[in-house]
C-alpha cells in the first residue's frame, strides 16, 4: 500500500490538493514572520521561502514577494526589519493527479488583515 491509499484514501484528490497548500502557506508563515528583513536581504528572503516549500509534497511551484511599501513603512533607524504578515504576497501551487489549487495570502487592505485562501481550483 502507498502513502497515497494509506494516510489520504479518506479525502479526494481536489481535498488533497488543498490540504498540501494549506498546510504549506501556514508553516510559511509561522516559520518566517519574525525574521530580520531589509531591503538588501528582500529577494534573498523570497528566493529562500520559495525554495524551502518546493521540498514539500505535492507542491508544484511558488511564488513569493515581500511587499516593498509594507517594508519601507515598518524600517526602522537600525535598517532593517521583522517581517510581518502584511508584508507578503505568496502563492503556492499545488498539484494532486489531475487536479491544480492555488493558495493565496496577500494582505486585504478592507480587512486591514493578511488573508490566506484559496485562490484557485482546476480539474483536467
Amino acid at each position: 500500500m502507498d502513502v497515497d491509499e494509506k494516510y489520504f484514501s479518506n479525502i479526494t484528490k481536489r481535498e488533497r490538493a488543498i490540504f498540501e497548500g494549506a498546510i504549506s502557506m501556514g508553516a510559511l508563515f509561522h516559520q518566517f514572520v519574525g525574521t530580520p528583513v531589509n531591503k538588501n536581504s528582500k529577494k534573498s528572503l523570497e528566493t529562500s521561502m520559495e525554495e524551502s516549500l518546493k521540498l514539500q509534497p505535492a507542491i508544484d511551484d511558488v511564488e513569493v514577494e515581500i511587499r516593498f511599501d509594507k517594508l519601507e513603512e515598518s524600517m526602522t533607524e537600525f535598517d532593517y526589519t521583522s517581517l510581518t504578515g502584511d508584508m507578503l504576497d505568496v502563492r503556492i501551487f499545488t498539484k494532486v493527479d489531475n487536479v491544480k489549487a492555488t493558495i493565496r495570502i496577500e494582505f486585504i487592505e478592507e480587512l486591514n488583515y493578511p488573508l490566506m485562501y484559496v485562490e484557485n481550483i482546476e480539474e483536467s
